[in-house]
């Protein structure tokens, strides 16, 4: 069995996944194209220790923010982790709000790499490339001026996750994907408040890269990193700063919703906020009923 946990941000996604991993003995993968990063922490709403609650984590932390990372190396690496879960006879446990991260790992897709016929873009720009890479998945990090690169990165896009839709074989058994969701107010509110929580945090995590004139891919396309720079070199102040930054998580976590709702198979499930057990005693009778009847 492997259980694949998805919403959007701020629904609740990591206590879930702890709280499953202890009753089902499992193992948690990260699924967030951000949480790869090493030092992205706050921003990025990443799990800490002390959630861990001694469940080992995998994928978290394993590139410098100034490291390439794609969708198509976290295929591997994510295949990886899951077979050597298995080969344990634990339970994986995929949890993330990435979606082509979880598809690209999941399901039995090649990427087609090798095609000559590929486009060339010749007549886009570096920015109108770029933003064709960007409507397909804001998970995706890459830098606008990098264009060999990004020619590349949309080359295979555009070859195969424009026709990546469920139709795709899953390459596990018993797959079970599992959706949190909230009356958008209640979302929207747990968003608000986490960044209202976290803006000191946060600050100090984003000003030494400002400092040092960092601004890779990762930390000019993550939400809660690009937005404090304006902040920090006195074009904006802090309030404007930390309402963009709710704006854009508000906005993905819409396009979260919509990208879940029309590429997977998932049963969808109302947090109880005031009551997180109800929630979980929830899944974990969809998970025995649908175990029993396999």
């Amino acid at each position: 069995m492997i259980l694949c946990i998805v919403g959007p941000t701020a629904v609740g996604k990591t206590k879930l996944s702890v709280e499953l991993a202890k009753i089902y003995n499992g193992e948690v993968i990260n699924a967030d194209a951000m949480q790869v990063y090493k030092g992205l922490d706050i921003g990025t709403a990443k799990v800490t220790p002390k959630e861990k609650q001694g469940i080992p984590h995998h994928l978290f932390d394993i590139k410098e923010v100034w490291e390439d990372y794609s969708v198509f190396d976290y295929q591997k690496d994510a295949r990886d982790k899951i077979q050597k879960i298995l080969n344990k006879n634990k339970v994986p446990i995929l949890v993330g709000g990435t979606g082509y991260y979880l598809k690209a790992a999941l399901y039995d897709y090649v990427f087609p790499i090798e095609d000559k016929q590929l486009e060339t873009y010749d007549d886009l720009t570096d920015d109108e490339i770029y933003k064709k890479i960007m409507s397909y998945e804001t998970g995706i990090v890459t830098a606008k001026n990098n264009r060999k690169r990004n020619i590349r990165l949309l080359q295979k896009l555009e070859a195969g996750f424009s026709t990546f839709t469920t139709d795709f074989r899953l390459l596990y058994d018993d797959v079970i994907f599992i959706g949190l969701t909230a009356d958008r107010n209640i979302l929207y509110d747990r968003i608000n408040r986490r960044l209202d929580n976290m803006a000191i945090d946060l600050i100090d995590e984003v000003k030494p890269y400002y400092m040092k004139n960092i601004k890779t891919k990762a930390l000019m396309n993550g939400i809660g990193y690009k937005e404090l720079y304006p902040f920090f070199a006195n074009e904006q102040s802090l309030r404007s700063c930390v309402e963009k930054i709710k704006q854009n998580s508000r906005n993905y976590a819409k396009r979260q919703y919509t990208w879940f709702q029309n590429q997977m198979d998932i049963s969808w499930f109302d947090v109880c906020y005031d009551n997180f057990s109800k929630t979980i005693d929830e899944v974990g009778m969809f998970i025995e009923e649908y175990m029993r009847s396999k």
